[in-house]
């Protein structure tokens, strides 16, 4: 099993920035993809970014130029660098991992996610 924690979020202006982290522990073999899904008040679940073990990455696309998805300086962890964050930031957002090469946009495909962490973004 691999075990997913994520840490960084908070209250943030618009404007403003903040930064995720996603720390993996447990069964961690090569292959393992993360990604980055947040879920706003009243809406589905979407996938933000995502990178794959060879570090190709994704970015949706309305959040590209502002979000940047990349691997940490400790081992085993995943960011998500959010800039001009807006009102429509304000959302839970998880990390996400699964074995394979690709970053499906459907949550249903991933395996292990963490519990999430807040971010509120104020006017």
């Amino acid at each position: 099993h691999v075990y997913l924690v994520e840490s960084g979020g908070g209250l943030v202006q618009a404007g403003g920035s903040l930064k995720l982290s996603c720390r993996a522990s447990g069964d961690i073999f090569s292959g393992l993809a993360t990604a980055w899904f947040r879920r706003a008040p009243g809406k589905e679940r979407e996938l933000v970014a995502g990178i794959t073990s060879d570090d190709n990455t994704y970015h949706e696309d309305s959040m590209k130029g502002r979000f940047t998805i990349s691997r940490g300086a400790a081992k085993n962890t995943v960011n998500l660098q959010m800039n001009s964050l807006n009102l429509d930031g304000t959302a839970v957002y998880y990390c996400a991992a699964r074995y394979g090469r690709r970053l499906p946009g459907s949550p249903d495909e991933y395996d292990y996610w963490g519990q999430g962490t807040q971010v509120t973004v104020s006017s």
